[in-house]
């Protein structure tokens, strides 16, 4: 680390403390205080640090402190994820992955509601099925409402030969080392104790073919792809598979898009005018 950066994490560190009220960190306000924040042997405390130690850093004297240290500073003055990232930085270290967002932002769901003539659903990082539009409930059904892998894409398209029936058979092994790949980017970004890791840990028991996939040591994040789908409505359909991404970690949207004007996108437009109910999310 060098001398600017040692002195630009010092000064974080004191203004992030004095922006912080005692009561919100749990401590009795009591005694004269110089600023409305914490004193510096509080977050010493909090973070399980020395005193002396703690104000070396925010003086600028220590170098190099631990990712232990930053993590349990970042606790200690209660810094949300984007504060955290920019503590890491500051201190010379990467900043952590992202936790998995579980909540579907407003804005992909607006989205997802307007696409009322293209199938589309919202997935997590570990590919389970957040939400549907009306024409991806008809065409692969309720993925939303089944329980535990039951409704993780990766689980089914290695365990349920039903899944795999919507898609024709040329594509089942490009499909197929598509989710390997995507997972084994997830896990290195979680670790050996995130979801992705339990989820491939499951898959590498139940399926034979995932296993396999997994050797191969494969790691790539979702790719355009041109697919072609089976439905006893629409018949044979080819759509171009899109993946809008979110903030890292958050939910994203599949889009199962149509050439425009093309017979395939008047057959889902007729699909969508026959649904019953509105065409919004499931879930």
């Amino acid at each position: 680390m060098n001398g600017v950066e040692t002195d630009r994490l010092g000064e974080y560190l004191k203004v992030r403390r004095q922006a912080l009220a005692p009561e919100r960190a749990g401590l009795v306000r009591g005694g004269l205080r110089r600023t409305p924040g914490l004193r510096r042997e509080e977050v010493a405390t909090l973070a399980d640090v020395s005193v002396d130690y703690y104000e070396r850093l925010e003086r600028s004297r220590a170098t190099n402190p631990s990712a232990a240290v930053i993590a349990r500073l970042a606790v200690a003055l209660q810094l949300d994820p984007d504060e955290t990232s920019h503590l890491y930085r500051l201190a010379g270290h990467p900043a952590p992955a992202p936790a998995p967002e579980r909540q579907v932002d407003p804005s992909i769901l607006f989205l997802l509601d307007s696409l009322d003539a293209t199938p589309a659903h919202v997935l997590d990082t570990e590919t389970n099925v957040l939400a549907q539009n009306a024409l991806s409930v008809a065409l692969f059904g309720d993925f939303v409402g089944r329980p535990g892998r039951e409704r993780n894409m990766a689980w089914r398209w290695f365990t349920d030969p039903r899944t795999r029936a919507h898609n024709i058979p040329e594509e089942h092994e490009e499909i197929g080392r598509g989710w390997t790949a995507e997972l084994r980017g997830v896990v290195a970004e979680q670790g050996s104790a995130g979801d992705a890791a339990r989820l491939v840990a499951e898959l590498r028991e139940a399926s034979t073919e995932f296993a396999g996939y997994w050797t191969t040591m494969e790691v790539y994040r979702f790719r355009t792809m041109r697919k072609t789908f089976v439905h006893p409505v629409t018949g044979t359909i080819e759509v171009n598979c899109d993946m809008v991404p979110g903030p890292a970690g958050s939910p994203r949207l599949m889009v199962l898009r149509p050439e425009p004007g093309s017979d395939v996108a008047r057959r889902l437009r007729r699909l969508h005018e026959s649904l019953a109910g509105p065409a919004g999310a499931v879930g």
